[in-house]
């Protein structure tokens, strides 16, 4: 029996063949979850679609994590179909290109409360929309990475939103064990060679510092991620909730070596 045989899982953030989000979808499905994907509009609703086809014929909506009455109308697509959430994945971060190189005190006002906005706020209101449509026990899961933590040269703003998207898995895990016990982590991932995270300045030289110093001496690629997706949606992690669950072969131990 799969583990996730009877579940349904929400995905989104899906861009493309390369997004982290179509290898956790992908790996859902394999362990048994039927699907629901979205798009943010028609840049990615042709990508969205296709993977869709091969998942299981999954259905797919628009929602735009911006506005809340599209976030609405993904909880009405979800229970128009009489459907339950077991598990929700928030694979969503943006920053503008330009702050994300140079100094982090160049960040304008309206790139911070930008990025603030699409990368920590949306995970609350998606929880608050979707209330009515979870399941018993579902699994809330988002992404992170370790510039949340500590000053990674050019990651600037989008590190400072990955710090408030871990600070806000800490109170809505309080927040919404009351409700049936949903639980909330987020993985965090180590650099991986996404569309999105080569806007990163200098991120090839990232990508070979973590090869060479992280303690499997590779970097964790997407499948890595699914997998870990897997478990925090299945009740394998049934007592786990409030956690970041670091999926960088080992890079986030190291000190000056």
């Amino acid at each position: 029996m799969a583990l996730l045989d009877g579940k349904m899982a929400c995905v989104l953030g899906v861009a493309n063949r390369w997004s982290i989000a179509t290898a956790i979808a992908r790996a859902l499905h394999q362990h048994g979850a039927s699907l629901i994907l979205t798009y943010e509009g028609e840049r990615t609703q042709g990508e969205v679609e296709k993977l869709a086809r091969e998942l299981g014929d999954a259905p797919t909506t628009a929602c735009e994590v911006s506005k809340d009455e599209s976030i609405g109308s993904l909880r009405e697509f979800i229970a128009g179909r009489g459907l339950a959430v077991d598990a929700l994945v928030h694979s969503l971060a943006f920053a503008r290109k330009e702050e994300l190189s140079g100094k982090y005190f160049a960040t304008s006002r309206s790139g911070f409360s930008l990025a603030l906005d699409i990368s920590a706020y949306s995970l609350a209101a998606l929880c608050r929309e979707l209330q009515p449509v979870f399941a018993p026990q579902a699994s809330v899961m988002a992404m992170t990475y370790l510039g949340s933590v500590r000053a990674v040269t050019n990651y600037n703003v989008m590190g400072v939103a990955k710090a408030a998207l871990e600070s806000s898995i800490r109170y809505l895990a309080n927040d919404m064990g009351e409700l049936n016990g949903v639980r909330v982590n987020a993985i965090s991932a180590g650099p991986i060679k996404t569309a999105s995270a080569r806007a990163v300045g200098d991120f090839t030289r990232i990508l070979a510092q973590v090869a060479e110093k992280a303690p499997l001496r590779r970097n964790a690629v997407a499948e890595d991620v699914g997998n870990a997706a897997v478990f925090l949606a299945s009740g394998l992690s049934s007592a786990i909730t409030g956690q970041i669950l670091y999926v960088d072969a080992g890079y986030n131990i190291m000190g000056i070596v």
